[in-house]
């Protein structure tokens, strides 16, 4: 197989393409990463670059002509590419239209051309926006609170008429928030940059009540995968996700604890979500998943000290700038 991956230098895409990589012994597989490097970091590919199976194309999904020419040949497209900066949309309104939708509708009319029949997609959780039901099932009612979440709705849709109607096959993921190594944005990584700055006092925005699942990377991972394997259907959607859930105070406390750090005072910013847009509470039903013999296996507790000691570990990366894309 020859795996096409969109986003491939990032946090979840790395861990695809390691996954890709090592199943070459077996399967023989052909790995093109396409990636702008703008939250992508070459450092993750390390291992790979140089290998004959493996080749890094620095371009942007946006550039159609480019797309095209390098996706040529391939056999699978795993699209993760997209602005990754959940509350970005709020001073900038074009950056989930160009890089979600717009991008997306590049990957599929480049599928179509280079006739590439089977894709992968990274959704969000965030499709949901406030439901009334949980843990949420896959069949409930998709109402948006945010431009990230709306631009994740919209891409999905595309790709549902796509397969309809050039015979594509596609694997729809909604993750909750990832987490483990290669982290490069999110909570643990604000809180750490924070208590970094100010090692006795950390700012949490909204009142420290909004509850959250996570997942770890490597269990996310295993769970795309199985999906790929077992799910035949013309279009799968599958939720991506934890049996558990924490709030934000608790991740605060494995926060400071895994840092070695006491006697921190919260200060909160008050109001029951952090931002407008934001999901209070996060918590998808992963029964579908299950059904096809995946499950969770890394606890969120031990997900979070995880990523911390990496990024204690790799302290180079909360001061790296990450650029999302303006």
């Amino acid at each position: 197989m020859k795996a096409f991956v969109t986003g491939g230098a990032g946090f979840i895409g790395s861990h695809i393409v390691d996954k890709l990589m090592k199943e070459y012994d077996k399967n023989k597989n052909q790995v093109v990463v396409y990636d702008n490097l703008c939250t992508g970091q070459k450092s993750f590919l390390q291992e790979h670059i140089g290998k004959s199976n493996f080749q890094l194309i620095e371009a942007d999904v946006l550039d159609y002509q480019k797309l095209k020419e390098s996706m040529k040949g391939s056999d699978f497209v795993f699209h993760l590419q997209a602005n990754a900066d959940v509350r970005g949309g709020i001073k900038n309104t074009k950056i989930d239209l160009e890089q979600n939708i717009l991008a997306t509708h590049n990957v599929l009319e480049a599928m179509r051309e280079s006739n590439i029949k089977k894709l992968l997609f990274s959704s969000s959780g965030t499709v949901y926006g406030e439901p009334k039901k949980f843990p949420t099932h896959e069949t409930s009612e998709l109402i948006q609170t945010s431009l990230y979440g709306a631009s994740k709705a919209s891409a999905e849709s595309i790709i549902q008429a796509y397969c309809e109607y050039f015979e594509i096959n596609s694997w729809i993921f909604r993750f909750v928030s990832f987490i483990g190594e290669r982290y490069t944005h999110g909570v643990i990584f604000d809180f750490m940059k924070k208590l970094k700055e100010n090692p006795s006092q950390l700012e949490i925005l909204g009142d420290g009540t909004q509850r959250k699942s996570y997942l770890h990377v490597q269990d996310g991972v295993n769970a795309m995968f199985t999906a790929i394997k077992k799910a035949k259907d013309k279009k799968n959607i599958f939720n991506v996700g934890h049996n558990d859930y924490v709030n934000v105070v608790k991740v605060a406390d494995l926060i400071c604890d895994e840092m070695g750090l006491s006697n921190i005072t919260y200060k909160f910013t008050g109001g029951d979500r952090g931002w407008v847009g934001d999901q209070p509470f996060v918590h998808l039903d992963v029964t579908k998943l299950k059904t096809i013999g995946w499950k969770p296996t890394i606890s969120i507790e031990r997900g979070i000290r995880r990523t911390v000691k990496y990024l204690k570990d790799n302290e180079y990366l909360l001061y790296k700038r990450i650029l999302f894309k303006k």
